[in-house]
């Protein structure tokens, strides 16, 4: 069996910029695949190393990782209470981060104190694997650029076998679909047919509830069901463990929560 999991990480910090303990977290997710979302890089990290990279090192991964966006992860706030951020909303400026990537930041947001204060950097996705599982390749699919997104979308797929099993474990961060993420979901579906092995697995955040999941992505079955989003009280399930092929799922489960904006979620799968 191969247990498989995903974490939105929010930078390794809460709503008000405070961090958590990022490698503590992802070692109780105890998981043979591990994909993350936003994982932080810091421009002046030690040998451009970041979040994803330092908990491979601490728990014995293998990393690969993808770069989606630039932007800065605020200081953490000093009027920080129990709540998650002062308001009950992601608007500026009560981020913890801004994405400056793709569109200009608003002015609003460049005039906020927690900007001026803001460590410059960047976020992306990886996939972290455990020696116990054969790697074979890597590679990145980058996705259309919308008009209305900040960030460079695109998954990376990773090719393995265990026991003689080959398979792909896919790890991406959709955009949302008010943005045009169909586009995406459209262009996802036809490249795994070739860019994927017919056994597969797909992690992410797909900024999108299930049965639309299903309906954009229809060879592929939801391993996890469960709410997600957002964590201190959460409504929607918008983080995903799909699978495709032989693969059979044998449990599937939201975790509590862990320090981000998303709950992690954590599935154990095996082959039919």
């Amino acid at each position: 069996m191969i247990t498989v999991a995903n974490f939105n990480m929010h930078a390794g910090v809460d709503g008000w910029a405070r961090p958590f303990d990022h490698v503590a977290v992802c070692r109780a997710l105890d998981a043979d695949v591990l994909v993350l979302e936003e994982a932080w890089r810091g421009e002046a990290a030690a040998n451009g190393g970041g979040q994803a990279e330092e908990i491979a090192e601490a728990l014995g991964y293998h990393a690969t990782t993808c770069t989606l966006a630039e932007g800065w992860r605020a200081a953490p706030n000093p009027r920080a209470t129990a709540r998650w951020m002062p308001r009950a909303g992601f608007r500026a400026p009560s981020n913890a981060l801004f994405f400056d990537c793709l569109l200009p930041l608003p002015a609003s947001v460049r005039r906020s104190s927690r900007y001026l204060e803001a460590e410059r950097g960047s976020w992306g996705i990886a996939v972290l694997v455990r020696p116990r599982l054969q790697f074979e390749a890597t590679r990145t699919l980058h996705l259309p650029d919308l008009s209305r997104d900040r960030v460079r979308r695109a998954a990376i797929v990773v090719d393995l076998s265990f026991e003689g099993r080959p398979f792909s474990v896919v790890g991406t961060h959709m955009s949302h679909l008010h943005m045009g993420s169909h586009r995406h979901y459209a262009a996802l579906k036809e490249r795994l047919h070739t860019e994927a092995r017919p056994d597969a697995v797909l992690l992410g955040d797909m900024n999108l509830w299930g049965p639309p999941v299903r309906a954009f992505l229809p060879e592929w079955h939801r391993a996890v069901k469960g709410r997600t989003w957002p964590t201190w009280n959460p409504h929607s399930q918008i983080d995903h463990i799909l699978v495709r092929g032989r693969m059979e799922i044998r449990s599937g489960e939201v975790l509590p929560h862990a320090g981000s904006d998303h709950r992690p979620v954590r599935a154990v799968l095996g082959f039919a």
